[in-house]
């Protein structure tokens, strides 16, 4: 005989069904809304890009692109897949496209790829495809740097399928109050006059046209030297004194001539008289004349023999005197001579050089010296000084060892900072040309092992690789890689690669 139920187990039971009624009913609608789930698909834990269908607007889902098989970013939509990579070819490079329909590699020919790029500062670039082998490959060359957002429009099966990515390279981000806290200046690339510059090392000498080796013209010995080596002198300064027979012999007969002329002179004027007075012939008159002019000849050679010694007749304490004077302004850049030595004539004593010009020697080799011509400026280095200067000569002879020519620039020298013997470089201006793209050369920074700028870009610094041309040693001609117009990081731009380096950026195709 069957218990009855009671209330409490009655309660329990109702539950029980119920909650079974509603599992049931979730199971009914999970089951219904499967047909119906939303079109993309996931690879690789990456989601994808939606198809679009054929005929409707194309519309742009975000993505984050898995790897494909050849290394580049796969996407896939409703079992149509697309590969994009950049491949290294050697014209430079290049998008190379790989399609899949169901994972399986897929005819490349059977799509119609069209990529587009778009960069910080620049024009986006529409890339066109034609098949090659088993993809696909782009019409044009990716120029550096890679980063830039890139847009794919393919059309297969009569479906039109849009993917989308971005890829950053050689980027930082610095706000205005950032740039000007790191002192970066920024400027603008356009035209410029650049001057082709040739490098050559000289050595600074002293003006020979300006150099005087002071010799006494009559031996003698030497009674007191009154000037140094380094000592400044003025033209007719006297140097050292001297004592000199010979010099002595000559004064003495410059004397003995005048002596004769004066004797000469009196006994013209008294023949004269008497000739006047009819007193004597006028023969002993025309003698006396002769003897007069005979004895002024020989006072006269007498004379111009000292003058050309450079000396006086000086007086008959002192016939033996020999004063030798300094022939121009300068310094004495060389002595040789002390009291009490015995001196030849002509034998150097000073050397004493004018100082407010120098020549800088240079060595031409034989390739630059149709490029070196008189009359061209040239600057000259040396350590922290520069000085500019013309080139006045150039010889017409290569030497047969250095297989190189002497070149000559003179160089003023009123403070006197540019001393004989010190090793210079000089700057020679070949040509100067007008470019139409140049920037400063200490904004270029070598990035990605390659010369590059930073441009700037709203709040952004970019690396731009660039081609560089001709330089003057301040700004360098940029002949691809920068428009005019642009703006980039000039003094300081070190601070922004020291920034790249930090946020370990990478070069990703």
């Amino acid at each position: 005989m069957k218990t009855p139920l009671n209330k409490k187990q009655l309660i329990v039971i109702i539950a029980a069904l119920l909650i079974g009624a509603l599992l049931a009913a979730l199971i009914v609608t999970r089951k219904g809304a499967t047909p119906g789930q939303d079109d993309h698909e996931e690879h690789g834990g990456h989601a994808e890009t939606a198809e679009v269908d054929h005929g409707g607007k194309p519309h742009q889902e975000d993505a984050v692109p898995a790897r494909g098989p050849h290394g580049g970013k796969l996407f896939v939509s409703q079992g149509y897949g697309l590969e994009a990579t950049i491949f290294d070819h050697s014209a430079g490079p290049q998008f190379r496209i790989y399609t899949y329909q169901d994972g399986k590699a897929l005819d490349p020919s059977a799509s119609k790829v069209q990529v587009t790029l778009e960069r910080l500062g620049r024009a986006a670039q529409t890339m066109r495809f034609a098949r090659e082998e088993d993809y696909l490959r782009g019409d044009a060359v990716v120029g550096e740097p890679h980063s830039f957002k890139v847009g794919v429009l393919a059309e297969h099966g009569g479906k039109t399928y849009r993917f989308a990515y971005e890829q950053v390279e050689a980027r930082v981000t610095m706000s205005e109050i950032q740039v000007a806290q790191n002192g970066i200046d920024i400027h603008t690339a356009g035209p410029a006059r650049i001057k082709s510059v040739l490098k050559l090392n000289g050595e600074i000498m002293l003006n020979a046209d300006r150099t005087v080796h002071v010799a006494p013209r009559l031996a003698g010995m030497v009674e007191s030297v009154s000037a140094n080596a380094g000592q400044t002198v003025r033209k007719g300064q006297v140097l050292a004194v001297l004592s000199s027979q010979a010099l002595a012999g000559e004064r003495s007969a410059l004397l003995a001539a005048e002596q004769r002329l004066a004797l000469a002179r009196s006994v013209f004027e008294r023949e004269r008289s008497l000739w006047q007075q009819k007193i004597t012939a006028e023969q002993d008159y025309q003698q006396a004349r002769a003897a007069m002019q005979e004895a002024g000849i020989a006072a006269q050679s007498a004379r111009q023999k000292l003058d050309a010694l450079g000396v006086g007749a000086g007086s008959l304490k002192q016939l033996a005197r020999y004063e030798v004077r300094a022939p121009i302004d300068g310094v004495i850049t060389q002595k040789t001579v002390a009291a009490g030595e015995s001196v030849k004539e002509e034998a150097s004593l000073f050397v004493v050089a004018d100082m407010s010009t120098v020549w800088v020697e240079l060595s031409v080799s034989a390739r630059d010296l149709e490029t070196i011509r008189q009359g061209q400026n040239a600057t000259v280095r040396a350590a922290d000084t520069s000085a500019s200067g013309t080139i006045s000569y150039v010889s017409t002879l290569v030497g047969e060892q250095t297989r190189a020519a002497r070149a000559r620039v003179v160089l003023p020298n009123t403070k006197g900072v540019w001393r004989p013997g010190l090793p210079v470089t000089v700057d020679v201006v070949a040509a100067e040309v007008t470019v139409p793209v140049a920037v400063l050369l200490e904004a270029v920074q070598n990035v990605n092992e390659l010369p590059s700028v930073f441009g700037r870009y709203g709040d952004h610094f970019e690396a731009r690789p660039l081609v560089l041309g001709r330089s003057d040693g301040e700004s360098v001609e940029v002949i691809s890689g920068l428009l005019a117009g642009e703006k980039y990081a000039a003094k300081n731009s070190f601070l922004i690669k020291a920034d790249l380096g930090k946020a370990g950026a990478s070069h990703d195709h």
